[in-house]
């Protein structure tokens, strides 16, 4: 059957029409553990009850009015967002690129209103994804995703991560900001030191630059913190976030303070659909659910048992998997084989992971994952394993 979709994605031949918690089941009844969860996307699973009720309530209501009238599950949305982090304002998006786009205008948006529109540059850093929009592919500065799309959107330098001297001499009269992910996803489950993190704020401040954090992957509990630059005991300007946040619902945040947002006047950015009443009352679920008091202890007591019996499979199939790495529900096995095989392999245990780079494969379950389907999924990827080194004896 001719498919009209643009072929833009190598899609897996399998089709789910339903979800249960940790699980996806296929058109043909198959049911497979989902440590994929969309993507980071599905932060409580699939058919969570409270997600589900709220829903269901807000699209017997209302879908959408426009940003042209006051929306009240916005502002307390907004208000929560901001009570439980750095930010003093919040513009809604229908994206984790969008989001970083907002980003980036605020921040060249601040320079301009301090009299100083020539700083528009951005420090960005090597392996990381910001998302595919012609601006935020060149912050992502990768080549495979920058050829054949023309020239390259001026104004961002990147620099090796971790590399601190490499960041200061990147800074120069043109720059406006630096952004980063707290914890790099898309590029393999990179953690990035805290040390570094504290030096970089200690770079913005000295130099009259605004830190943004991407946290559209780590941001709602991901990390096993609310926020994963928390980890570091920083504080950014900006801060954008998507995926995870309506729980399966698509939209994203660009969050800053007061000062960091002081050019976002009347007309100066905008959106059709963001915002609308239906990512309200997802967001607003979801973080019912996740910032109830001890949701995010259990988080990051199963995502510490999930590392104990990954090591232990490392141990067993070193031939296979390298290294473990993350934080939270965001774990990565850095594959000795090439990590599609792996990926590939754990499928066929009916277990869904994502690739990522430096050949690593995402472990990213549901944060309402329990005991039960972690010894479910350390089975499969034992089971995975073993399959490989026997096809690698034969």
């Amino acid at each position: 059957m001719t498919s009209h979709l643009l072929p833009v994605f190598a899609r897996i031949d399998l089709a789910f029409e339903r979800g249960e918690g940790c699980w996806l089941v296929t058109t043909n009844g198959e049911r497979y553990l989902d440590f994929g969860t969309g993507i980071a996307v599905n932060s409580l699973g699939h058919s969570h009850p409270h997600l589900v009720e709220k829903l269901t309530e807000q699209v017997g209501k209302l879908w959408h009015t426009s940003n042209l009238y006051k929306m009240p599950e916005g502002e307390r949305l907004a208000t929560r967002l901001c009570e439980a982090s750095f930010a003093d304002t919040v513009f809604f998006t229908n994206s984790g690129a969008e989001a970083n786009e907002c980003a980036i205008k605020i921040a060249r948006k601040y320079h301009a209103a301090n009299g100083a529109p020539e700083r528009y540059r951005m420090i960005t850093f090597e392996g990381a994804f910001h998302g595919r929009t012609l601006a935020t592919l060149a912050a992502t500065g990768q080549k495979k995703y920058l050829d054949g799309f023309g020239p390259v959107v001026e104004g961002f330098d990147q620099v090796p991560l971790g590399d601190v001297d490499a960041v200061k001499k990147a800074i120069g009269p043109e720059t406006a900001a630096i952004l980063i992910e707290p914890l790099q996803a898309e590029g393999g489950i990179r953690n990035v030191a805290p040390q570094f993190l504290k030096t970089l704020r200690q770079l913005c401040d000295q130099h009259g630059l605004l830190l943004i954090c991407d946290e559209v992957q780590t941001g709602i509990g991901r990390s096993g913190e609310i926020f994963a630059y928390q980890r570091a005991g920083i504080t950014p300007d900006i801060m954008t976030l998507a995926k995870g946040i309506g729980g399966g619902f698509p939209f994203g945040a660009c969050l800053a303070t007061t000062e960091a947002a002081k050019g976002m006047t009347p007309g100066t950015h905008g959106s059709t659909f963001a915002g609308n009443q239906l990512a309200m009352a997802a967001g607003n679920a979801v973080l019912d659910v996740v910032l109830a008091p001890g949701f995010l202890d259990k988080v990051r007591r199963t995502s510490l048992l999930l590392k104990q019996r990954l090591a232990e499979i490392k141990d067993r199939h070193a031939g296979v998997i390298e290294e473990v790495r993350g934080e939270g529900m965001l774990i990565g096995m850095r594959a000795a084989v090439p990590n599609g095989q792996l990926v590939d392999a754990l499928r066929a245990e009916k277990l869904l992971t994502v690739a990522a780079g430096e050949n690593v494969v995402r472990l990213l379950p549901p944060l309402i994952v329990g005991e039960e389907e972690i010894d479910q999924a350390v089975d499969m990827i034992d089971r995975a394993c073993t399959r490989i080194e026997r096809a690698q004896a034969a």
